[in-house]
């Protein structure tokens, strides 16, 4: 009974959806920062070994303000060489003011005078965001999670601009979601979903560009409408589609109905016509049955040589 109850509930956390807040708080998904990390400690390690070096050479051998002095380039010289990666951009700030933008590769600061105010991921990033329980214009409470690929392509803006550009840009998407769908009923929504995409990128983007930031698209992934709802919405297509299709029926019957009465007045007009064609419909009778047909009489005497006899004579001479 245990084993059954603990695969029970292994199986309800597995079927539990992925939820945004899930997605934008994983930290396995980004590239790996250790690069300037060891080249730092590198630097650091390098630059003592040789201020040990010298200071045993000057002062013919090792003591403790050798050992400091060498200790105190060291420090400096991780605090004035630096490296970016490929898709960072640094904003560097001297006496409290913006100075320039660095990176990628090396680049150098001048210790306590010049500070990396911020690195900047100039990659597509992808944030995902939502809105849950926001009302319609219809007063119907629905739940919408979409993604926003956006990216910076100005740093210093990113940097000068916002406190928190990652985070500003997340805030900015939900409230542009909620107004959105604020003023769509639920059926617009659900239908709209392209038009909704291209209304929140814009949106998005007059806001964010002020940042620096750009937003490459916007992408609704899903819209959870109440259960109750959905079945009043389900019935509803159901009618509706019901109500089609015996509209489509109408239109048939009226037209086989036309059709009926062309041919009525057609055979009314030529009695041979219509004896070909009930000639016609005894053949296929047979022809579909694979045996016999019983003719009645009545029928038979449409057969016989007078009658095609006198058919063909109907038929070489016109009516006056």
């Amino acid at each position: 009974m245990k084993s059954r109850k603990g695969k029970k509930q292994t199986e309800a956390v597995a079927s539990k959806p992925f939820s945004i807040e899930q997605y934008n708080s994983r930290t396995d998904r980004r590239t790996s920062q250790n690069g300037p990390l060891a080249f730092s400690v590198f630097v650091f390690v390098a630059v003592f070994a040789i201020s040990l070096a010298v200071g045993y050479v000057v002062a013919d051998g090792f003591n403790v303000w050798g050992m400091v002095a060498a200790f105190a380039l060291a420090s400096l010289a991780i605090m004035s060489v630096h490296i970016a990666m490929q898709w960072e951009k640094v904003v560097v700030l001297r006496f409290g003011k913006f100075s320039r933008t660095k990176g990628p590769g090396l680049y150098f600061t001048i210790p306590f005078i010049e500070q990396t105010a911020l690195k900047a991921d100039q990659r597509i990033m992808v944030t995902g965001f939502g809105a849950e329980e926001t009302l319609t214009s219809d007063l119907v409470p629905i739940n919408v999670d979409a993604v926003l690929f956006w990216m910076v392509w100005d740093a210093e803006k990113a940097c000068l601009e916002v406190e928190n550009y990652y985070n500003s840009v997340s805030l900015a998407a939900q409230t542009a979601l909620r107004d959105a769908i604020g003023r769509a009923s639920v059926s617009e929504v659900a239908i709209r979903r392209n038009q909704l995409d291209q209304e929140l990128q814009e949106v998005i983007e007059d806001r964010t560009s002020l940042w620096g930031i750009t937003v490459l698209s916007v992408e609704i992934r899903d819209i959870v409408i109440p259960q109750e709802l959905q079945e009043v919405m389900s019935t509803e297509a159901q009618a509706e589609r019901e109500k089609n299709a015996r509209m489509m029926l109408a239109e048939v019957e009226k037209d086989i109905s036309s059709m009926l009465v062309d041919a009525a007045h057609v055979y009314e007009e030529n009695e041979v016509a219509l004896r070909l064609r009930t000639m016609h419909l005894l053949y296929e009778s047979v022809k579909g049955s694979g045996g016999t047909v019983v003719i009645p009489s009545a029928y038979s005497e449409g057969f016989s040589d007078s009658a095609l006899s006198s058919m063909a004579d109907s038929l070489k001479t016109p009516k006056g």
